[in-house]
Parts: C-alpha cells; sequence; structure tokens
C-alpha cells in the first residue's frame, strides 16, 4: 500500500464576482516530487475568460492518468516478455458525456498507443494483444474507475 498526493491550490482573484460566477477558474496543480502545473476547468464546461486553454482541466488529466498507467504497465510486461520498446506515444481521447443517470462523466476513454520497437524479437499481432489486455487488467488507474477504456493500437 502506498500514498499519493496533488495539491491544488487556488484563490479567488481581485475584483471578479464569485457569487455570479464570473471568477477565474484556473489554479495550480502540485505533485509529490516538485512538478506543479496549471489547472483549469475545460473551456468545453466553463467559457473564456473564466477558464484557460493553456491549462490542464480535470477530464484531459484523467484521461493522461489512464494512458500512463497504461502506458507504464505495457512497458512492463513488453520488458518482461523479452521484447524492446524504444518509443511509446498515444493520442488517447476521453468523452465528457451524460450516464444513464443524467450525471456527467468521462465515460469513455478511447487509447490510441504507437509503439517502435527493436532488436530481433518483435511483437506478433496476437503478443500485441494479449500484452494490451494484460495491461488494462493490470493497470491501477483503471481499476480504480467505471469509464470505459479501449485499446486501439495502431
Amino acid at each position: 500500500m502506498s500514498t499519493h498526493r496533488a495539491t491544488v491550490d487556488w484563490t479567488l482573484p481581485e475584483g471578479q464576482d464569485f457569487a455570479r460566477g464570473r471568477y477565474s477558474r484556473v489554479h495550480t496543480l502540485s505533485f509529490e516530487g516538485g512538478a506543479s502545473l496549471p489547472g483549469s476547468a475545460s473551456p468545453a464546461v466553463v467559457p473564456l475568460p473564466w477558464s484557460s486553454h493553456d491549462a490542464v482541466d480535470p477530464e484531459a488529466a484523467f484521461t493522461a492518468a489512464l494512458s500512463a498507467c497504461h502506458m507504464l504497465t505495457f512497458l512492463d510486461l513488453a520488458r518482461r516478455a523479452g521484447f524492446l520498446a524504444t518509443a511509446y506515444r498515444d493520442e488517447a481521447e476521453g468523452t465528457l458525456d451524460r450516464t444513464g443517470r443524467g450525471r456527467m462523466a468521462v465515460t469513455r476513454v478511447v487509447l490510441r498507443p504507437r509503439i517502435a520497437w527493436a532488436g530481433d524479437r518483435r511483437p506478433s499481432a496476437d503478443d500485441l494483444s494479449r500484452l494490451h489486455h494484460e495491461a488494462h487488467e493490470l493497470c491501477f488507474i483503471a481499476n480504480s474507475v467505471t469509464t470505459e477504456v479501449v485499446v486501439e493500437p495502431a
């Protein structure tokens, strides 16, 4: 068991009207180890200027967390199977939609990993399918959510 921490900091900018919803949603996300980045509500959810295109929104962060977890698990499994991955790129896409109960949720995340391989031993299509399936089954984040996660390798 382990504990993981993140800090979210937001302050109402001077002169903005919180009561009327006219305030910036831009905040700072800080992680253990020192990494820090700007966060915001998505402009698709909260219109500009009260959000920012230049910051990470929670839906994108969630999508990235699923993608990164899948990648890290997949790479370890590929290594253990004797394959040499040299690059991995995933242009993941999360869909925010209404659930059957009418609530908003990231209902589906599609992972589109593209992997470069080196060495004499390259994974077959069956190997890749098995590795992606096992990576999904073992991914800590995928095991923590009800979102449909689909892997569409290139």
